[in-house]
């Protein structure tokens, strides 16, 4: 979900701003998704290297992320939200874990889209932890593929279809290294807190038209 800080930039507005209208379209997007019967969406939320930001904006976004998970249960409920968490919950704030967890609870009962906060979340970050995981459980000698998966963060969600990067850029950042392998890409060069239901819509209309053959031959399942 890119673009926030452009778009609070070129308005002269600070980039709190363009995080607070990032909030407002993930809202609008998530709601489309449900209505469009998507089963599955991931919102990269934070990144373990946006740590890397101003210490203001990030307080400020761990107090965004913080009060929507307090505030939206309503939304959750009218739209059958179920939401669950990928990333690495040690290194956030006790505050931000709390809401975390009381969201996943909450909503477990919940049978329409599933929501995936990749907060504290990073790729490489993920592929470590799961190998740990695989060690310390005396899988680590006879590691496959299949092993590996069951240590991830969430190995009962499917691999990603479809990811979709908002604001012209077109690179991966560290987003589902593993998941991806055979995702496909949708970019968008229009800024998020832009975004709607009809530019969803667009990318999934775009998906539509894939080809997917998973390393196999023309004409294998779509």
């Amino acid at each position: 979900m890119d673009g926030n800080g452009r778009w609070a930039r070129a308005r002269g507005w600070p980039r709190t701003e363009g995080h607070l209208e990032g909030l407002s379209a993930a809202k609008r997007v998530t709601a489309a998704a449900a209505e469009l019967g998507i089963r599955w969406l991931t919102l990269y939320t934070f990144s373990t290297e946006n740590w890397r930001r101003a210490e203001q904006e990030v307080s400020y976004l761990m107090f965004l992320i913080r009060s929507h998970l307090h505030n939206e249960f309503d939304f959750y409920r009218t739209n059958h939200i179920r939401i669950l968490h990928a990333g690495d919950l040690e290194g956030l704030p006790p505050e931000v874990v709390r809401e975390i967890r009381s969201a996943m609870a909450d909503t477990s009962g919940f049978d329409g889209l599933t929501v995936i906060l990749a907060l504290n979340y990073g790729g490489r970050d993920e592929i470590v932890r799961a190998v740990r995981r695989a060690a310390a459980a005396g899988e680590a000698a006879a590691i496959t593929e299949e092993r590996l998966r069951a240590h991830l963060d969430l190995p009962m969600v499917p691999d990603p279809d479809l990811i979709i990067r908002t604001g012209a850029e077109r690179r991966q950042s560290n987003f589902l290294l593993w998941q991806s392998a055979y995702a496909e890409w949708h970019f968008s060069t229009k800024l998020w807190p832009d975004w709607d239901r009809a530019d969803l819509a667009a990318a999934l209309e775009d998906y539509a038209h894939r080809s997917r053959r998973f390393g196999g031959e023309e004409g294998g399942r779509a």
